[in-house]
């Protein structure tokens, strides 16, 4: 019973203020019609004028990005001279430092992923000359199963009298996809050095120089 008395003295209380409200607003109305009367016209036209471009609305894809990654074991690059795993045998290395990613997709429409990967490059005692052309690679493959492409890319490095420099690619790859409701959750984008079996073997044992290996004073 108290309740219902509650509502009850609440439903009068705003049944009496009501009319009170209802010539407040009027009263506000008029008043904001007076202060637009009295507005010049340039005035009108600057307010209502939109500053900068319309805002565009961003539309999320059709379903999650393929996973972009290294490849662990071509990771990085390392030349020793003579198969010797010392500071004064390292020649040319270099080492992906990371990859940063996006994609875009609707309906039907192909998977654009655009990623940066930065490399970092160094030259140790064994290194012969200030320039050198690099060579990666990016492979598409369907998750956890075969390669669908690979490509490679050539990466011309110039120290200029430096041990050691960064650089960063950016690259696009656009997957197709047999129907409208495949995800890109199915697809894998691999980075990897293209290096020899030997380079491999090395990086899959956990050795690793960093790319400033043979620099005086490098850790």
């Amino acid at each position: 019973m108290r309740r219902v008395a509650f509502l009850l003295s609440a439903l009068l209380i705003a049944g009496a203020a009501a009319p009170d409200v209802a010539q407040a607003q009027s009263r506000d109305r008029q008043d904001r019609d007076r202060r637009e009367r009295q507005q010049p016209d340039g005035e009108e036209q600057q307010r209502e004028r939109p500053r900068g471009p319309a805002p565009l609305r961003r539309q999320p894809n059709a379903g999650p990005c393929p996973f972009v990654k290294i490849l662990y074991d071509a990771a990085r690059y390392v030349e020793l001279e003579g198969g010797q795993a010392t500071t004064s045998a390292v020649g040319y290395t270099g080492e992906i430092e990371g990859v940063t990613s996006g994609c875009a997709y609707q309906g039907d429409q192909p998977i654009t992923v655009d990623f940066n990967v930065l490399f970092s490059l160094g030259r140790g005692p064994q290194a012969q000359g200030d320039a050198r052309t690099y060579r990666y690679w990016i492979a598409v493959t369907e998750r956890n199963r075969a390669v669908l492409s690979k490509e490679y890319f050539d990466l011309p490095v110039d120290f200029d009298g430096q041990r050691t420099t960064q650089i960063e690619q950016q690259q696009r790859v656009v997957i197709p996809r047999a129907e409208a409701t495949t995800s890109g959750a199915n697809f894998e984008i691999l980075v990897g050095f293209d290096v020899t079996a030997e380079m491999a073997e090395f990086n899959r044992s956990g050795s690793r120089f960093r790319p400033q290996a043979g620099v005086a004073g490098a850790q």
